[in-house]
């Protein structure tokens, strides 16, 4: 079974040196529809969808499902990382069925490139691997996302392949837990 089925959710909240990772709260509304509406942020992921639309439908409590955590900084949402089914119908599979669990993030630009991504994404990983032991998890990227390549590779993906989508040429890869030999 892949995915988050089996597991309670939300677990307690997740410390790192700098970050919790936690459910999502209504206070944190407001920096959800920044995310998607971002320009910076969308770059990669389609584009920034229209705040006016954001602000109309987003619930009070947005992300409040299985495998999304928030990542706060000193009490303050700045990002958020997700855990979803790869769709059975994109391309990229490290299985020939499908569904695997895919890793994604977003953070404010105010966040970029202070590592806190590699932080959240090292933590969320490690929390994954314990609550479904053996379960790779992928991840995919535009191949012209410097950072989100670099990040990869330090969080330990492997590439499986590459491949167009969304008119781009996407980078697909995979990470499995090193469980250590006894």
């Amino acid at each position: 079974m892949t995915g988050l089925e089996p597991v309670a959710w939300p677990p307690a909240p997740i410390r790192t040196e700098r970050l919790v990772l936690r459910e999502s709260e209504p206070r944190d509304r407001a920096v959800f529809v920044e995310l998607f509406a971002s320009p910076e942020v969308g770059t990669y992921i389609g584009g920034p969808r229209p705040r006016d639309e954001l602000e109309r439908t987003m619930p009070e409590a947005p992300g409040r499902r299985p495998g999304l955590f928030v990542i706060d900084l000193d009490g303050a949402m700045i990002g958020m990382i997700t855990f979803d089914r790869r769709d059975v119908e994109r391309p990229g599979h490290v299985r020939p069925e499908g569904g695997e669990t895919e890793l994604g993030y977003m953070l404010l630009p105010g966040a970029w490139g202070r590592g806190y991504a590699a932080e959240a994404c090292a933590a969320a990983l490690g929390w994954f691997a314990d609550a479904h032991p053996g379960e790779p998890v992928v991840l995919c990227t535009q191949t012209a996302n410097d950072s989100a390549m670099r990040l990869a590779a330090k969080l330990g993906f492997t590439e499986v392949e590459r491949f167009e989508e969304y008119g781009a040429e996407q980078w697909f890869g995979v990470w499995s837990a090193v469980t250590p030999s006894s």
